[in-house]
């Protein structure tokens, strides 16, 4: 499917965004498999177990390393100690963020809130705001001018996905917001997203946020030492370059304004170390066909849907392998994008509006194979 060569504007506030809407394309009926509606409602079932315990070991973990690291400091070995301690702080903090803002994780509320707001400090994103931006992101899933969470444009801005080695890019625009919000205000592209109602609790999780900071840097001067930053709000930055890896691979290189996640979302595969810190997150494709089924049940949603879906890729590195390729080629080339084989087992791409004869079409073959 060609797309427009032309630089276009990615922000939420400008003409694309009114394009999108022209076209059908703003809250659309986006495609989904066909999976019987008893099978669904089975990977839906929400539990507490499996998040209960990966939390612990996360946390747990966390407390080990960062034992380690404390015994390290001032030697050379504090170097890769912290590295390990910043990538668990920050890997895992943005796959929770991600899952329990879905409300998937836990089956008990709180639990699902609570980890949430600890998360999303961790990973600098205010927790209400990015609540109703990951919304619009799935709502809008990479279409121009709607999806606020898109990594970057066509051509590709190398100096961005560069500097989110270190969070450099997104965490001062953080900073910048946590500060906005601070004294009551929001930005531009906030208030496109975020409902009034919101308003209030956006600027006081906010004012959370900053104290804890200025309470970071506090123990800092009081102790003459960076260690204390080094544990709580620093990691977000030294630890990021995976959570950076894994991001890329979710939908770079592949289509914009389509209304079939096969042909903007990639599945990877991964080792089950890598599984464990993304939250399975690598089934993205399932995940944002289905957002309402739990981390835990993508494996076997993967297994339901795999049948009318591209290939999966094979590992990471195969998948950044992918990624790259497509970013250099979309440099010189924006239209450039990578069109996937779907199994002869799989019903056609939907690239635009669903037609009504469509609708018709797949409601008769869901309520087939319900």
């Amino acid at each position: 499917m060609a797309t427009n060569p032309q630089k276009r504007d990615y922000s939420i506030t400008g003409p694309e965004n009114q394009r999108a809407q022209e076209r059908g394309l703003a809250t659309a009926e986006w495609y989904t498999s066909p999976i019987p509606r008893q099978r669904m409602k089975e990977l839906m079932k929400r539990k507490n177990g499996p998040a209960i315990r990966d939390t612990f070991i996360w946390f747990g973990s966390l407390a080990v390393l960062g034992f380690i690291a404390y015994q390290t400091w001032g030697t050379w070995w504090a170097f890769p100690a912290f590295l390990a301690y910043g990538i668990l702080y920050a890997t895992p903090g943005d796959s929770r963020w991600h899952e329990c803002g879905h409300g998937t994780a836990f089956k008990t509320p709180w639990m699902n809130e609570v980890i949430y707001q600890i998360a999303s400090f961790m990973v600098l994103r205010s927790a209400t705001p990015w609540r109703w931006s990951h919304a619009r992101h799935h709502t809008d899933t990479i279409i121009v001018g709607r999806d606020p969470e898109i990594i970057t444009e066509r051509p590709p801005v190398w100096k961005i996905i560069l500097m989110q080695i270190f969070h450099l890019y997104g965490g001062p625009v953080e900073i910048k917001r946590f500060i906005l919000h601070f004294f009551g205000l929001l930005d531009k592209q906030e208030r496109e997203y975020i409902p009034a109602s919101e308003h209030g609790k956006t600027f006081w999780e906010a004012r959370i946020y900053v104290f804890i900071i200025l309470g970071v840097i506090a123990a800092s001067i009081y102790t003459q030492s960076i260690l204390p930053a080094m544990y709580i709000f620093l990691p977000s930055f030294y630890g990021g370059v995976v959570v950076l890896l894994f991001g890329i691979t979710q939908h770079l290189g592949l289509h914009e304004d389509v209304l079939d996640h096969r042909l903007n979302t990639r599945t990877v595969y991964m080792n089950p170390i890598f599984r464990f810190l993304y939250w399975n997150m690598n089934y993205h494709t399932e995940h944002h066909m289905f957002p309402m089924v739990p981390y835990h049940a993508l494996p076997k949603l993967h297994q339901e849907m795999k049948h009318d879906c591209p290939a999966a890729s094979p590992s990471l590195l195969a998948a950044l392998k992918e990624v790259i390729t497509a970013l250099i080629r979309q440099k010189e080339n924006p239209a450039y994008v990578i069109d996937r084989p779907l199994p002869d087992t799989a019903r056609p791409y939907l690239f635009g509006i669903r037609q009504e004869s469509d609708v018709n079409a797949a409601v008769s073959n869901e309520t087939a194979v319900s």
